[in-house]
């Protein structure tokens, strides 16, 4: 492990370093980890990412370890039931938009051939790849994120605003935002 990195340095932050070291900004196309982190993504509005990342496993097993098929199938009384499970975040939009989401999620898989085909035009079957020196430059919302949050919504999916889009983007690798002097920077 290195001090060179953009985020997760200092003591109690290993979980933390070991998301930056081994997936953030890592292009990804398996549908099933595509759809777990769209959904962590929308978890986390108004929270921080480390609060979503700590609950990660817990999410997995409250959520049928992110199946699109089994959450899209999650009846009102499930949950409804995750909404006194202290272990994820309670919010009611929230736990109620994962399987919204899912549904929508499937029905890109139909149209697509895989949510990933869908996904990756966004950008044109490659990753972003941006030179940032500080995360004060990286912004919020690039045309991009505002494009996909824009289709997505009206795909039927919730909590997948521009910013909430961009952040998905980063964290499965359509876009590349390390900074110069981290050692996962590509170029």
């Amino acid at each position: 492990m290195t001090n060179n990195r953009c985020f997760g340095n200092g003591p109690g932050k290993e979980f933390y370093a070991e998301y930056h070291d081994r997936e953030w900004g890592i292009p990804v196309h398996d549908d099933r980890h595509l759809f777990e982190m769209l959904i962590l993504e929308g978890a986390q509005a108004g929270l921080s990412w480390e609060t979503i990342l700590k609950r990660r496993d817990a999410y997995r097993k409250a959520f049928h370890h992110f199946d699109p098929i089994k959450v899209s199938k999650m009846k009102d009384a499930e949950l409804e039931a995750l909404r006194q499970n202290d272990t994820i975040i309670r919010n009611r939009l929230k736990i109620y938009a994962a399987r919204q989401n899912a549904r929508a999620f499937l029905e890109i898989q139909k149209e697509f051939g895989t949510f990933s085909n869908y996904l990756w035009s966004f950008v044109k079957g490659k990753p972003i790849k941006n030179r940032w020196k500080s995360f004060k430059e990286v912004p919020a919302t690039t045309p991009e994120s505002n494009a996909l949050s824009k289709d997505l919504k009206k795909r039927g999916m919730t909590f997948v605003g521009p910013t909430i889009m961009y952040a998905y983007m980063q964290a499965v690798g359509l876009v590349d935002d390390h900074l110069v002097g981290c050692f996962k920077h590509s170029f």
